[in-house]
């Protein structure tokens, strides 16, 4: 071999070394995560649901890992405080979201949300649906106890009846929106701060009527002061599998589940991302796990990084749709 060839192979070798060397140290860096705590961020206060499946999974996800996983409460503005603390984090898999619908959502409802829910993060595992229920007061409202009778109920007022929700812009609220408009009657909102409020209003008497998670709903119907008339959910939910669902008593197609999972800044290396999928599969297929999840209201449901990213684009679309056309606002 000619001198000059030489020199060239040599110099090649040489320019390559670095970019190889990045390229394996990269892999190795890859191959060795986890090796240090992973924060999981909850948008919410703790006890509720969305705190409560957080505290459930991180628990069985630092066993499975090895590494502690610290569950970190940043409530505020639906969510969108802590989604935009998520979103700017470094993308190395050791900054996690627990997802819950009105952070999916806020953005189509706060102007300065300051994140995009489909662009700025990396879906990871869908890992609960919380159902939602409609409820009257018996003692208002003795012959409403189905959907059907509701709607004849509605239509029978001279003035639109009275309903409640936990606030403006609440799942409860939007998903009542879909129904009056799937079902063609009418009804008046009367938002509350909070689904606790808006509860206790509603058994008072106060408003007869309320869209609400089943979670905070469920004590009260068991004790008969609210009587539940349909679910939101396209399949009966075991906690109360006495009640049919709204699509069963003749709205075709309405489908209204809010729901939670694990998402990551956009970038996260998709091993990383794949991952963490797999344990919470496993984690969600164990039914003491499950068990738990119900008892918080919550039902154990895994879908995938492509599964969850496909729902938060649909659902995305879809309520953002409903706000946009019923021109509903937070204030």
């Amino acid at each position: 071999m000619k001198p000059n060839a030489i020199h060239r192979r040599a110099a090649l070798a040489l320019a390559a070394a670095p970019l190889l060397a990045g390229i394996c140290g990269g892999a190795l860096a890859q191959a060795a995560w986890p090796d240090k705590m992973i924060k999981l961020i909850v948008p919410f206060p703790a006890g509720g649901p969305t705190d409560t499946a957080s505290r459930i999974v991180g628990q069985k996800l630092a066993e499975r890992l090895k590494q502690p996983v610290v569950v970190e409460n940043r409530p505020g503005a639906s969510g969108s405080i802590a989604a935009v603390q998520v979103a700017k984090s470094a993308p190395d898999g050791y900054t996690l979201m627990m997802l819950a619908t009105p952070t999916l959502l806020a953005p189509h409802l706060y102007k300065k949300a300051g994140y995009d829910t489909v662009k700025d993060f990396a879906p990871v595992a869908t890992v609960y649906d919380l159902p939602i229920v409609i409820v009257v007061n018996p003692r208002l409202l003795p012959d409403v106890t189905d959907l059907k009778g509701l709607i004849a109920h509605a239509k029978a007022q001279k003035t639109p009846i009275n309903y409640t929700s936990s606030g403006a812009g609440s799942f409860g609220h939007l998903s009542m929106e879909l129904l009056k408009q799937m079902a063609g009657f009418d009804m008046q909102h009367i938002p509350y701060k909070g689904g606790v409020p808006a509860i206790t209003d509603t058994i008072g008497g106060q408003v007869p009527i309320m869209y609400a998670d089943l979670v905070a709903a469920l004590p009260h119907i068991k004790a008969g002061k609210l009587r539940a008339i349909a679910v939101g959910s396209p399949q009966r939910v075991v906690m109360l599998p006495e009640v049919k669902t709204i699509a069963e008593q003749g709205v075709k197609g309405y489908d209204a589940v809010s729901w939670g999972g694990l998402l990551a800044p956009q970038g996260t290396p998709k091993a990383v991302v794949d991952r963490i999928a797999t344990e919470v599969q496993q984690i969600l297929a164990d039914k003491e796990v499950q068990e738990r999840l119900l008892g918080a209201g919550a039902i154990a449901r895994f879908e995938d990084p492509a599964q969850m990213g496909q729902r938060i684009a649909q659902d995305y679309q879809r309520w953002g749709q409903i706000i946009r056309d019923k021109g509903i606002s937070p204030e």
